[in-house]
């Protein structure tokens, strides 16, 4: 779990928050078995629900090194219309952060 963040935490300017359930506590943003083909009939979908807790940080950019979490969390942010919410994997991350 360490090596991505530390990455992220030695990037200059950057202010690193966790969302309450991280490391072993984590779960799956909903695209795990193939769930983000289905369309959810009762309750809340798993990738909206993981992405208010990402929004209950204050951060505004979440990072991930998973192609399913970063388009499930985007999709959720677009879903909730939360404007200040971007998400971005982890390698465009510090690659931007090289570019500077």
């Amino acid at each position: 779990y360490e090596q991505p963040r530390n990455i992220i935490k030695a990037i200059p300017g950057t202010n690193f928050v966790e969302m309450s359930r991280n490391h072993e506590r984590s779960f799956c943003c909903g695209a795990g078995g193939a769930r983000m083909w289905i369309e959810e009939h009762l309750g809340t979908r798993i990738n909206q629900f993981r992405t208010k807790d990402a929004q209950a940080t204050g951060a505004t950019k979440i990072g991930t090194a998973c192609p399913f979490c970063l388009t499930m969390l985007s999709d959720g942010a677009n879903e909730l219309d939360i404007q200040n919410l971007q998400t971005f994997d982890l390698a465009e991350y510090v690659w931007e952060a090289m570019e500077k």
